[in-house]
């Protein structure tokens, strides 16, 4: 039986990406844009194809299992216009006309609390034709109004109305070098103080990284958003991989999360993918597994603008598409995790899962993707917290979120929450296994000692108490204390004493 799973494309850049996602998926599981199964091969296409798709019976025909949502029509109406217009159930498209305006608090209290009660419904009707309902991906901007606030609010709801299913989000992160509003900071700090809460998982993609993707590795001096959308689209169709397709270690969404996420707060995972090059250079580029398994451990392969190499892995999953042997992928990977050990947190063993799926992407003989847990991530959150408190300092641009009913304390909170998650995060590139050790034995030995002090235990006229100036005799690390109006009994004597422990 099949897990399913919910997908909700929440504004301009959530709606652009998933649109991106779906060209890039339908076609792996044999599927026109009509909804029809042209493929061959229907035992491996058709296998798990109910994971993101419901099957009409009565047409014969496959349907995402999507809702779009937009705080303005533009991009709901292209969507509905395009050539994926008739792909989806005309219930699943739901827009306003007033926009978010790049306004978080618009989004999440005033706009997007209007239409809240209409996306829930719809995701409700879409959960209960589920038979085994997972949990949901949501795509969505954090330097946006509509992606960041109502996304922030749906994320909430999600969790108050579906607490035991698992919340997973693609989350756009802003950056300065390609900055389209003023406000983003705000936005992306409003959005990963919601994130910590309510997510259990979030893939980061930042916006920095995919345009150095695209300039360096793609050669493209100036990349469209279908070009950026489409790098994110891989890697959502990599990382769904195990998921849509039978294999070796196929799993769920809760599988994947239980590997990869040792603390709830440290769920911000890196996504990295290979191979990475223009369509010229493509035939000339190695497609050996070990080539691709170093390549999703590099810089210019990851989609976070950060240096892996001044973090530690708290923990990997790397998936090999394509024909590539169990030993070969499983061996690249233990010679990577062994030249580079200092790269990986010591304290937890074999903190690297390798998967394999046989079914390579549109176009290609073979690729890699990968989702790692890296503190290497915290540079991401420095970045917004700088801009953010640059701002904050002087209440710039503040009157724009209190006048749509937001209080100040929430930017105070928010900030707080990050330095916090940052915190958290140094904590552990720099803990050993010696130092997890100590702190665990202080913690059990405090937790004994608490235990035992204040507590009396009744029995042949003993008990222990606290620990006072009167008579005594030690024994070893035992303390006996007696009445001082009577003789001490001798030994083996079960006579009234007190017991004390030291």
């Amino acid at each position: 039986m099949v897990r399913e799973i919910i997908n909700l494309s929440v504004g301009q850049a959530g709606n652009q990406v998933g649109e991106n996602f779906w060209k890039e998926a339908l076609p792996e599981h044999g599927i026109d844009f009509s909804g029809t199964y042209t493929g061959k091969n229907p035992d491996v296409e058709l296998a798990e194809v109910g994971v993101y798709l419901t099957e009409i019976s009565s047409s014969s025909r496959y349907v995402p299992r999507s809702v779009q949502v937009d705080l303005e029509n533009t991009v709901i109406q292209a969507l509905r216009n395009g050539p994926m217009g008739s792909l989806f159930r005309p219930d699943s498209y739901l827009c306003n006309v007033n926009g978010a305006g790049n306004n978080w608090a618009k989004g999440f209290y005033t706009e997007g609390a209007e239409l809240i009660d209409s996306i829930l419904e719809v995701v409700r009707k879409q959960a209960e034709d589920c038979d085994c309902f997972q949990g949901f991906q949501i795509i969505h901007s954090l330097g946006g109004g509509t992606g960041a606030g109502l996304g922030s609010l749906l994320l909430s709801k999600l969790r108050e109305e579906y607490p035991d299913r698992m919340l997973s989000t693609f989350s756009i992160f802003p950056s300065p070098k390609v900055s389209e509003t003023v406000v983003e900071p705000y936005n992306a700090m409003l959005s990963i103080h919601q994130l910590l809460d309510s997510s259990d998982m979030t893939v980061c993609i930042d916006n920095e990284a995919l345009y150095e993707v695209a300039n360096k590795a793609l050669r493209i001096p100036t990349p469209t958003f279908d070009t950026l959308n489409g790098m994110i689209s891989k890697v959502m169709c990599g990382v769904s991989t195990s998921l849509r397709f039978p294999g070796q270690l196929n799993g769920d969404m809760r599988k994947l999360a239980m590997n990869l996420i040792p603390f709830p707060r440290l769920h911000f995972l890196m996504p990295s993918y290979a191979p990475l090059a223009d369509m010229k250079s493509r035939n000339f580029h190695s497609f050996k597994t070990s080539d691709l398994a170093s390549s999703l451990f590099e810089k210019r392969n990851s989609l976070v603008a950060c240096d892996p190499r001044f973090g530690r892995y708290l923990a990997m999953a790397t998936i090999f598409r394509g024909n590539a042997s169990s030993y070969d992928a499983e061996k690249a990977v233990q010679d990577i995790q062994r030249k580079d050990s200092s790269r990986f947190v010591e304290w937890i063993p074999d903190n690297v899962s390798v998967s394999l799926c046989s079914v390579p992407p549109v176009g290609l003989p073979q690729a890699a993707v990968a989702l790692g847990n890296s503190t290497a991530i915290q540079e991401v959150f420095r970045r917004n917290l700088d801009q953010f408190t640059a701002m904050f300092k002087r209440r710039a641009f503040l009157h724009w979120y209190t006048d749509e009913g937001m209080d100040q304390m929430e930017f105070t909170e928010a900030e707080s929450n990050c330095y916090d998650l940052i915190a958290e995060y140094q904590q552990y590139q720099e803990a050993t296994a010696d130092s997890i050790y100590d702190e665990y034995e202080e913690s059990q030995s405090g937790y004994a000692s608490e235990s035992v002090a204040g507590h009396e235990f009744g029995g042949g006229g003993g008990s222990v108490v606290a620990a006072s100036e009167s008579e005594d005799s030690r024994v070893g690390g035992l303390q006996l204390e007696f009445d001082s109006d009577r003789d001490a009994p001798s030994a083996g004597e079960d006579e009234g004493g007190s017991y004390q422990y030291q």
